[in-house]
């Protein structure tokens, strides 16, 4: 094996990192307090994000700093703060989810290297064209992809220049990342801001084949498929967990380490995963990778299995006998512990020390003697002028201590400022002193310039495009086709996420109703991508609306008006301004999750229109997964081809507070679940009608949580009456709609 494959550790905290790096992570993945998708880590200051990068780097380890959460406007001068410092660092990557983060660091940031988030949801080829365009250098491949399709999606990433990443250890979301809206829509923390709730591994009521956890799957574990990975090209394998703790961290990476060396020298694996069992797990799969998808993949609990393995390991059932094994696996446990604690005890990021001495006499130039921490390292350095009498402000230790503040950029304690070996009443040229300030600076940051701040001026808000917002319908089957004669509202229609290769039913659709506008799903995976570039190939619409990217990308080769849909979690004017400066965006919706006071703050662009769902069902998570195999059952054994196009069970779950959720399966679409209430949101036209250039109602059968069906044309009617500015339309409308809410818009991110 000629290439080297990364092996990249997550790092919650600063001694979680020192484990990663102390077992042999070839990188590390952390975050600051602000800006990531683990807020409940502890997370890293400045200060300490500076130690861990000279602490790392000591050991060839790189360090990827986190961003990966969506942005508000009201926080892009924060962002930009924390970038303008970041590109002083020695930071090897940051990694991203907001669209708008890519716009500002390819305009302001160059020198960042930008990896795509796993909560972009990468998983068909166009979505890899879009991230090159917009200037990524890595992504992460989205877990529910099979080894098959990572190895083709890795193919494609390489021809562009970019590296991929697949989680290979720790936790599995049973929904497609950066798709899940469960804990915002139950309990008003987003997934997208790195505070979901885990309602995937709630207790619900017991289901009809008997299981109270019926959405909570195993850990994921590919220790034993590294030679398929490495076949598949893959350049980082990444390990998941940056809310477990540093015993966690170093036993996970240390095995992985010796795994990807063994297999590195020999070409053979390590048979032993005993210590990957010691912490923390749910027990392993490794079924997504192997597209086996069973209900094998489940567990009946989210806590920690490793007990239990070690007790069935053992296959001992007397009871002291079983207490010896649990003896001996916490004596396992204890002896990993203290190997890690010998390990990094002298492991430090505590900021090197300097002293700085300063001499110089009448007619002699100003000297500056750097001693550098305990190994006295010393640099010397001189001003070209020479001390001269002072007219009026004297060269002293004062004046010289206020030009040298954080001339070092905090990344040294300066211990000692010496100046007794400087004359009185002596002065230079001030610039003399800032070229002094500016050398040293140099030298302390390894001959690397100083990149100056970057000041970014204020958006401009522009007009919108119409005066008065109108009104756009979604359908998504053709005997809602009659309600195009009802209105002249946009009509859109809804493509399913799985198409059978081949068939022109969708084409026919498309070509026989030319009013329709297609609107696509967020997730195309494999041939369901193909096909879907297929219908764009033969329709040639006028224009389209994408939750994909892929398709977004695809659309803007193809120089067809396009609109970003509202699961691409658009929150910010630089998001907008990445849609429309890189691929031709016409507008977009902005994102159901946040508030009023947040969407007022965005900027538009120029000649972008902006739109905003009033009414739809309220998608909580979206599984490649079945949600039917541990709550009605099912009797295939596993997840075959057909049951995308063919399956259409519904059921509901119900958690122990005693609220039911719509479990759904329509034909040609991915298992979800839907909030028991509708997102009903008239009050926004009243809000922000002068911001908004079009209103969206959704008036599919998906996910209709009541499980009531109102009458499709009075929605439309009462909905248009609300947009004339009639009142009792909006009354009309809430007693249509027996369960709605509109907390999102209340409460916001």
């Amino acid at each position: 094996m000629n290439k080297k494959i990364e092996l990249l550790s997550p790092g919650g905290d600063v001694e979680s990192i020192k484990a990663a790096v102390i077992a042999g992570a070839n990188a590390v993945y952390c975050g600051l307090v602000n800006f990531n998708a683990r807020n409940r880590a502890s997370n890293l200051s400045f200060d300490d994000l500076d130690g861990i990068l000279r602490l790392a780097h000591q050991y060839d380890c790189e360090v990827f700093l986190t961003l990966n959460v969506v942005i508000l406007e009201q926080e892009m001068a924060s962002l930009i703060k924390i970038l303008n410092k970041l590109v002083n660092t020695k930071i090897d990557g940051i990694i991203v989810q907001d669209l708008g983060v890519f716009n500002l660091v390819k305009k302001h940031f160059p020198t960042l290297n930008v990896h795509a988030s796993t909560q972009l949801t990468t998983h068909n080829e166009g979505q890899i064209k879009f991230l090159a365009k917009l200037g990524a250098t890595r992504l992460n491949l989205s877990r529910e992809l099979n080894i098959n399709e990572i190895k083709s999606l890795t193919s494609v990433a390489h021809q562009h220049d970019l590296l991929s990443e697949v989680f290979v250890h720790g936790a599995l979301c049973v929904a497609f990342s950066g798709q899940c809206y469960s804990s915002s829509v139950s309990v008003g923390n987003s997934g997208n801001r790195g505070s979901c709730s885990q309602a995937c591994r709630d207790e619900y009521e017991v289901t009809e084949t008997g299981n109270i956890y019926p959405l909570n799957l195993k850990d994921n574990s590919a220790y034993f498929d590294l030679p398929a990975l490495v076949d598949a090209g893959v350049d980082s394998l990444k390990v998941e967990g940056r809310i477990k703790n540093a015993h966690y961290v170093y036993t996970v990476v240390d095995t992985w380490r010796k795994q990807i060396d063994t297999f590195e020298q020999s070409g053979q694996l390590q048979n032993d995963d005993s210590n990957l069992h010691h912490v923390f797990n749910r027990d392993f799969t490794n079924s997504f990778l192997t597209g086996n998808l069973t209900k094998d993949m489940f567990i009946d609990s989210p806590r920690d299995y490793s007990l239990k393995h070690a007790v069935k390991e053992s296959k001992v059932v007397l009871l002291k006998d079983i207490e010896q094994v649990k003896n001996n696996h916490y004596q396992q446990k204890n002896l990993l512990g203290d190997e890690l604690a010998e390990k990094i005890k002298d492991l430090s990021i505590a900021k090197p020390s300097i002293s700085l001495s300063f001499s110089g006499h009448l007619n002699e130039p100003l000297s500056l003697i750097i001693i550098v921490g305990d190994n006295d390292k010393t640099h010397t350095l001189q001003t070209e002028s020479t001390l001269s009498p002072a007219q009026q402000s004297p060269i002293n230790q004062t004046a010289l201590e206020k030009s040298f503040k954080n001339f070092a950029f905090n990344n040294f304690d300066i211990n000692d400022f010496n100046c007794t070996a400087l004359g009185e009443n002596l002065s230079v040229p001030f610039k003399e002193v800032t070229t002094l300030k500016n050398q040293a600076t140099l030298l302390l940051n390894n001959s690397a310039k100083i990149i100056p701040h970057v000041d970014i001026p204020e958006l401009v808000k522009h007009k919108k495009l119409s005066d008065k917002p109108s009104l756009s319908i979604l359908i998504a089957d053709i005997k809602d086709l009659f309600l195009c004669d009802l209105t002249d509202a946009d009509v859109y229609f809804k493509l399913p996420e799985s198409l059978k290769k081949g068939c022109n039913k969708h084409i026919d659709i498309l070509l026989n109703n030319p009013r329709l506008i297609p609107w696509f799903p967020a997730v195309l995976i494999g041939k369901d991508y193909d096909e879907s570039v297929r219908i764009l190939e033969q329709v040639r619409p006028k224009r389209l609306v994408s939750n994909n990217t892929g398709i977004a990308y695809k659309a803007f080769e193809m120089d067809i008006e396009w609109i970003a849909g509202p699961f691409l979690n658009t929150t910010n004017s630089y998001a907008l301004l990445t849609l429309q400066e890189e691929l031709n965006c016409a507008g977009a919706f902005i994102s159901n999750e946040i508030n009023r006071l947040q969407i007022k703050k965005i900027a538009r662009p120029k000649n972008f229109k902006l739109l905003y769902s009033i009414y739809h069902p309220i998608l909580m998570m979206t599984s490649r997964q079945c949600f039917f195999q541990r709550t009605v059952g099912c009797d295939k054994p596993s997840i075959e081809d057909g049951c995308m196009l063919k399956c259409e069970k519904s059921t509901t779950i119900t958690n122990t507070n005693g609220i039911s959720f719509a479990v759904d399966k329509q034909k040609g679409g991915y298992p979800s679940i839907y909030n028991n209430e509708q997102f009903l949101n008239v009050d926004i036209v009243n809000d922000l009608g002068d911001l908004f250039d079009e209103f969206f109602i959704d008036l599919t059968d998906i996910g209709s949580g009541s499980k009531a069906d109102p009458d499709k044309a009075q929605l439309i009617s009462q909905f248009e009456n609300i947009l004339n500015g009639d009142e009792i339309a909006q009354q009309n409308l809430h007693q249509m709609v027996a369960l709605s809410t509109s907390n999102q818009y209340r409460k916001g991110l």
